[in-house]
């Protein structure tokens, strides 16, 4: 059992706040965050928060000495790879630099600390098939690119450097809480504002024919916590389910749940400069070395997000 507490970067982010609800009640966590963001929160439930930068060295190695963490789960990030594409120094930045500065306060400060990195499913090269970890790493993206440097920096820190470090690499995630900019809270927000009268019955999208693995984020929250638990250091481990959906079914999902007709619409400012068609991946060794498998169907899955922004739409109108 862990002595120190730990600490979640990121805390406050889509998968960080479902990793705190998952982790609760478990001993001391230690929630940091950009220090712009953590004022006024104070301790909740054996929840501390902490306002760290880190891109600050200081600051982060400063925030571990602190803390002397039995676990650390490293979720800080820049989330949206259509963004990198307008802004592509913000990931390589956050990923790599911020990355690099907590994994060398660790080997200095905090080496019996175990960490999880999150990476990306989006590290692997375009294939129809569903891609495992010994897949080719290759990216379309200046997102992906960040990501690749991010796992190929945890897993030599852990090679090199004897951290007790594991990557995951998470595929497409949604639920309850996710920003809008994403396709199927976009969507289910733009269902809600049409079922409350606040906007014309039609729903703008970009690309329908990608194909992605979509995973629940609270399903996604329990394989983070079971890689943490399992005797497993120095690899990467997939966390998704498989079966890659096209974002057009999900869309046609979503309407099926709705109480108006609605029709749909193709906005070229939702298109990206390159998207990939096929995004799918393989759990089989998360699940043989964790015992993982995810438990919540896309049923339920979409019914939630769209239950959420209905929610959400009535209490801002």
């Amino acid at each position: 059992m862990p002595t120190g507490p730990t600490i979640i970067t990121g805390a406050a982010g889509f998968a960080g706040t479902h990793l705190l609800d998952r982790l609760a009640g478990e001993g001391t966590l230690v929630g940091w965050d950009h220090p712009d963001k953590t004022s006024g929160r104070t301790l909740t439930g054996g929840l501390e928060w902490r306002g760290v930068d880190l891109l600050d060295r200081d600051a982060v190695r400063a925030g571990l000495e602190a803390a002397r963490p039995s676990r650390l789960y490293h979720l800080a990030g820049v989330p949206h790879v259509g963004d990198s594409w307008r802004s592509p120094l913000g990931p390589l930045l956050v990923h790599v630099r911020g990355t690099h500065h907590i994994l060398e306060a660790i080997r200095d400060v905090a080496p019996s600390c175990r960490v999880l990195v999150v990476s990306s499913g989006l590290v692997y090269r375009n294939s129809e098939l569903p891609l495992d970890e010994d897949a080719v790493l290759a990216s379309s993206s200046p997102y992906g690119l960040s990501k690749i440097a991010q796992d190929q920096l945890t897993l030599a820190a852990a090679r090199e450097d004897g951290i007790d470090a594991v990557v995951a690499r998470p595929f497409n995630h949604t639920g309850p809480g996710q920003d809008p900019a994403f396709a199927v809270p976009g969507f289910a927000r733009q269902i809600a504002r049409i079922e409350h009268g606040l906007a014309p019955p039609e729903i703008a999208v970009g690309n329908l024919d990608a194909r992605r693995d979509v995973t629940d984020v609270r399903d996604v929250a329990s394989a983070y916590e079971a890689i943490m638990r399992a005797p497993v250091s120095g690899c990467a481990l997939n966390v998704c389910t498989g079966t890659a959906y096209r974002i057009g079914d999900l869309l046609d999902r979503l309407i099926a749940l709705s109480t108006v007709r609605v029709t749909v619409r193709v906005d070229p400012e939702r298109l990206r400069p390159s998207d990939v068609p096929v995004v799918c991946g393989n759990p089989a060794r998360v699940h043989a070395a964790c015992g993982w498998t995810p438990t919540i169907g896309l049923d339920r899955l979409l019914a939630d997000v769209l239950d959420f922004w209905r929610h959400k739409t009535t209490r801002e109108t």
